[in-house]
């Protein structure tokens, strides 16, 4: 794989040569290396890493080139976005479902966020050529790994993470689960995130130039640079979700080897624990100092459990503590959300902390200020 080849791929492609800046060469070679040295990718997984490489920097190309021409929407504020922050595998994803319920929210939608120009139309959502494309992209990778549906799913249609974003300035999780690229990871827990999140204001401002809204964003990723987040939304209200973190690194482990496992013949399991235990301690302990230095008045948190026992009502009293009320409309919404897609539709990710040989006591450990400090207990099952 050749990062200068891939680059030269994409301008032939968009007929641009305008990335904005150079902020994301550094984190694209390092990728490049890292997918080359340590991914063991299969033929397939060559391929299919060097297209999702090229569909990046044309849209990048694509972001820049409408920036440049669009000075007065791109000067248009973010205002108030909800974003959600946490752990992985700690009810996110249901979360971010029941935000996008609400009509008066804008969330990020999976077939625009790596496809963003022209900017889409509040009232061709639906109809908008780019949604089949996603069901069709979708519908390839359920091919390839159909039992990845059980471990995470998001809907052609329906919202995304960030970090679908973030990866077109190549300093995004999304690099690191998608493929064994441990020192990737590694820069990537330490490097400067500033661009990424000036990248993304600007995909933003981009999409809401045709269909505003309230955002209501969400990933893990966010944990890990607040102070760039924040930096860009000032006004940002956070809502972090908890749960048991033995249960999460565990879950999250089983995640990454499936997902990356999809393209490589690489036995990967032993240094994919240390990797994603490495960065689930940084993103809680990034949001603790985080939020002992800044305080906690900016944040709600929930718990897992009481998301999953009674979801609207978790919404709601979200709502309440930002000072909103929800809307019965919405509330309704939501409600017909939960009835029509319940916990396990596409199967159940089971998954255990001997058997995936992580160590439950030492993690217990590892974590025990983030437990105790949210007051977070062992579940009942892995």
């Amino acid at each position: 794989m050749d990062a200068d080849a891939l680059v030269a791929h994409a301008c032939d492609s968009a007929g641009l040569d305008d990335f904005g800046s150079h902020s994301y060469r550094d984190g694209l070679d390092r990728l490049v290396h890292a997918l080359d040295a340590e991914a063991e990718l299969t033929e397939l997984g060559v391929l299919a890493l060097e297209a999702q490489i090229t569909t990046n920097l044309v849209n990048r190309l694509r972001v820049t080139d409408w920036c440049s021409t669009n000075a007065e929407a791109r000067s248009r504020p973010v205002e108030r976005p909800i974003v959600v922050l946490g752990l992985p595998r700690t009810g996110t994803t249901l979360l971010s479902e029941l935000l996008h319920c609400d009509t008066a929210n804008r969330s990020l939608m999976r077939w625009e966020a790596q496809d963003c120009v022209p900017p889409p139309r509040a009232a061709e959502f639906a109809t908008d050529p780019r949604v089949e494309a996603a069901r069709e992209s979708q519908a390839a990778m359920d091919a390839l790994n159909p039992g990845f549906k059980a471990i995470h799913y998001e809907a052609p249609d329906g919202p995304t993470e960030c970090v679908a974003v973030l990866a077109q300035d190549f300093k995004s999780l999304l690099w690191a689960v998608v493929a064994h690229v441990p020192s990737y990871a590694e820069w990537l827990l330490e490097c400067d995130q500033t661009s990424a999140y000036e990248y993304h204001r600007d995909v933003l401002t981009l999409l809401q130039s045709e269909a505003p809204g309230r955002w209501a964003l969400k990933t893990p990723h966010h944990s890990l640079a607040l102070d760039a987040l924040v930096g860009q939304y000032p006004d940002a209200r956070l809502v972090m979700t908890h749960r048991d973190p033995v249960t999460v690194v565990a879950s999250l482990c089983s995640l990454a080897r499936a997902l990356a496992g999809t393209f490589s013949d690489g036995d990967h399991g032993a240094a994919a624990n240390r990797l994603w235990t490495d960065i689930a301690a940084a993103i809680v302990g990034r949001v603790m100092r985080w939020r002992d230095l800044n305080g906690d008045a900016g944040f709600v948190d929930i718990g897992y459990d009481a998301l999953v026992a009674d979801p609207v009502g978790t919404v709601r009293a979200t709502y309440e503590h930002f000072g909103e009320a929800l809307s019965p409309t919405a509330e309704a919404a939501m409600q017909r959300y939960v009835a029509d897609h319940p916990r396990g539709e596409h199967g159940r990710h089971g998954y255990d902390v001997d058997a995936l040989g992580l160590d439950r006591v030492g993690l217990t450990e590892r974590f025990s200020a983030y437990r105790e400090r949210f007051d977070l207990g062992p579940e009942g099952r892995d």
